[in-house]
């Protein structure tokens, strides 16, 4: 009889610690390129992290490793967040994907969230913003309120979403103004406050009276205007308070939905790795802070050409479009599809300025 008791203790005592361990939280772990600060690219990821918390509770616990540079550094984090038992990460960098990949076929039990990227696999999902949709508007009020006929832009990496951001920046601005020169600065790095404030200046020194800031992680850019006395156009938070008079708009993202609905997949067991591609339609990208010296009409104006974007009536890419070289790339009549959009390697006629070899 002593004997029972004690196997049925033993099951019991078994059973609970089955309990106890399906309870425990589930990791969650986030790689940011950039400090997270009040404002920026890391900022916007961590807000996504602080939803999944208050959403999930303690079904996951959450863990952020910030400022990481692209390469070796990313690689050995990522590999210890997973062997540290993380079951989901969030990659937030374009330069974490073949080594975030890699990864993800050593361990499919664990999904992965990459920013940007164009690869994926069962348990590997990339995200991008269409924030050209949201810097076409800004570049719409770009050319609505330069005086110099001359706006500026300092672009982190070349990528195609950036170097699309540029394009439609360029066409909107020139479909007000076609007689609008536009400079572009490209710095090759995403984190360089020093470096982002030398190329704003730069462009003022050229003419610029309206700057866009594409990626850059702090109101670095933001500071320079304010200073200067220019406008500019930011991306990823709301910066007008670095620059309540420079600020024009800010082109803002919001990833909470997105990351919450994919740890809810991965806990129901039902991830996949898609390509997701949020904009001005479903949320995800967001214009704020319009500056007041917006005259209403010129207000009414953009807010039409966002409602049109959003209805797709109209379509930031549609042709007739022709590269820097006067070559057709887009047929009037015709729209440049996704694949293209997001695979972007050429500018349109307009710019003054190169991509970087």
């Amino acid at each position: 009889m002593r004997n029972k008791i004690l196997k049925w203790a033993l099951a019991a005592c078994a059973a609970l610690s089955v309990g106890v361990a399906q309870a425990e939280p589930v990791t969650i772990g986030f790689i940011y390129p950039a400090p997270v600060a009040d404002v920026g690219w890391a900022k916007q990821l961590d807000l996504g992290r602080e939803a999944v918390e208050k959403k999930l509770g303690d079904k996951v616990k959450t863990r952020a490793v910030e400022n990481i540079p692209e390469g070796p550094d990313a690689a050995r984090v990522m590999n210890q967040l997973v062997t540290d038992g993380a079951k989901f990460v969030v990659l937030g960098s374009f330069g974490y994907m073949n080594d975030g990949l890699r990864l993800a076929r050593q361990k499919p039990d664990v999904a992965f969230l990459h920013a940007s990227g164009f690869k994926q696999s069962a348990n590997f999902g990339t995200f991008t913003a269409r924030n050209y949709e949201g810097f076409y508007l800004g570049g719409l009020a770009a050319a609505m309120v330069t005086k110099t006929n001359t706006i500026g832009i300092v672009g982190a990496f070349a990528i195609p979403e950036v170097v699309a951001e540029v394009n439609a920046i360029a066409l909107a601005a020139r479909k007000v103004n076609p007689d609008l020169k536009i400079k572009i600065v490209w710095l090759n790095t995403w984190f360089d406050p020093p470096k982002e404030q030398e190329a704003a200046r730069a462009l003022i020194s050229q003419g610029a009276d309206v700057l866009f800031s594409l990626h850059q992680d702090t109101p670095s850019v933001v500071n320079v205007a304010q200073a200067q006395g220019v406008y500019v156009v930011n991306t990823n938070s709301d910066m007008s308070a670095h620059g309540p008079d420079a600020v024009l708009a800010s082109v803002t993202d919001d990833w909470s939905g997105y990351f919450v609905k994919n740890v809810e997949d991965m806990l129901n067991g039902s991830f996949n790795g898609t390509d997701f591609r949020g904009g001005l339609a479903d949320g995800t990208v967001k214009v704020v802070a319009w500056n007041k010296a917006l005259t209403e009409e010129q207000m009414a104006q953009i807010k039409q050409a966002e409602a049109d974007l959003m209805s797709g009536k109209t379509h930031v890419f549609a042709g007739p479009l022709r590269d820097q070289q006067g070559t057709v790339r887009v047929e009037e009549g015709a729209n440049l599809p996704d694949p293209e959009i997001f695979a972007m390697n050429w500018l349109v006629e307009g710019l003054d300025g190169t991509l970087p070899k």
